[in-house]
């Protein structure tokens, strides 16, 4: 088979095109021969590396499958943990109070913020290696991507370091179960009802109705109300003259009927207990009732108890004084010009104050038939 070229020298044609008038030449055609050697190089290269590419991409499935079945598997191992302890729901210590301090509905709730926050780790850490993992079969040098990263991630936690330290702090408040929605607690900054916990900022619900956004971070120390137990304190006091036997039977009489009526012995966790004598003064003296309460009850049982106490005190006739001092009644008190000094002999008798202080003299009877 003869060549392109021959066939034009054989038709008389020059094998190179004549210069056009304005001296630029024409691009070169692509012979057949050229085409030819072209496709069989590619053929050759593919036919070399086919090999290799099957290799890489039998190697990124591989990657990618493991890292998608690992994990589904530590995703479905974290929602069984989860769900046993929600199941876990026993009693505190094996004792029936310990039973009624455990809430399933916060015991969810807290499980499933637990069971959202190690499912996404668990994503993060796997996809991400794997992502790693499939660079690196291409031949990408990681060095340079990791000092990058390593860099950056130093200045993002220099500049966000209060956004860190907030969203550690609520991983570990919602871990240690400190608080929950619903409970009251007293967060230094705020005081209130939780209503919303986040890994980042808790909402509460301030006793006029205003809301706090608290974050966690801030947060430095926490005291819980509505956890475990409250204790309802009444301190009564009396004058020191009372009869203590008389005083302590009203106050047994009292805690007595509170704990067999409903809906008070729902609210009350153990008996009232009268303490005893808190302190002793001069004129009065202090005897304390306390009383173990459902959390967040104890206003509701003093308010209750000290309702009663006054009633049965006036019925037993027993005086209830106010203050650190009590208030004598007026006719023991006595008279304030007794202890007036006497005037000075000094004093001018003619004076209108000494006239004005002068004593009024008695008018006499008047007599009869006038």
């Amino acid at each position: 088979m003869s060549s392109l070229p021959a066939v034009l020298l054989a038709a008389g044609a020059s094998p190179t095109p004549s210069p056009s008038p304005s001296g630029s030449t024409e691009p070169a055609v692509p012979s057949l021969q050229d085409a030819q050697e072209s496709a069989t190089n590619a053929a050759s290269w593919v036919e070399q590396n086919w090999s290799t590419w099957l290799a890489m991409g039998l190697q990124i499935l591989l990657i990618l499958v493991v890292a998608v079945a690992l994990r589904a598997m530590v995703r479905r191992a974290i929602t069984k943990l989860i769900d046993r302890m929600g199941r876990t729901a026993e009693a505190v210590n094996g004792t029936a109070l310990g039973g009624l301090l455990v809430n399933a509905e916060r015991r969810r709730q807290r499980s499933q913020a637990i069971g959202s926050v190690l499912r996404s780790v668990a994503s993060f850490l796997i996809l991400g290696t794997a992502a790693l993992m499939v660079l690196s079969t291409f031949k990408i040098n990681l060095a340079p991507l990791l000092a990058s990263a390593g860099v950056a991630g130093v200045a993002i936690g220099f500049g966000a370091r209060n956004l860190v330290t907030d969203f550690l702090s609520g991983v570990f408040m919602i871990l240690e179960d400190q608080y929950g929605v619903g409970d009251v607690i007293d967060a230094g900054v705020a005081t209130g009802e939780v209503i919303e916990v986040g890994l980042r900022v808790t909402k509460l619900r301030g006793a006029d109705g205003e809301i706090w956004y608290v974050r966690n971070g801030e947060v430095k120390r926490i005291g819980n109300l509505s956890q475990g137990w409250a204790t309802a304190g009444v301190d009564v006091t009396v004058r020191a003259s009372e009869d203590l036997d008389r005083v302590k039977a009203t106050l047994d009489d009292v805690a007595e009927h509170l704990s067999k009526e409903e809906p008070w012995n729902e609210l009350l966790w153990g008996p009232v207990e009268v303490l005893g004598l808190d302190s002793v003064l001069i004129d009065s003296m202090v005897v304390r009732v306390s009383a173990k309460t459902m959390p967040g009850k104890a206003l509701t049982v003093e308010r209750e108890l000290r309702w009663r106490i006054k009633r049965a005190f006036d019925a037993a006739h027993i005086r209830i004084v106010g203050g650190a001092t009590s208030v004598e009644d007026a006719e023991d008190t006595p008279d304030p010009a007794a202890s007036v000094a006497a005037p000075s002999v000094y004093s001018n008798a003619d004076s209108a104050q000494a006239k004005a202080t002068a004593p009024i003299a008695p008018q006499p009877p008047a007599a009869p038939g006038k």
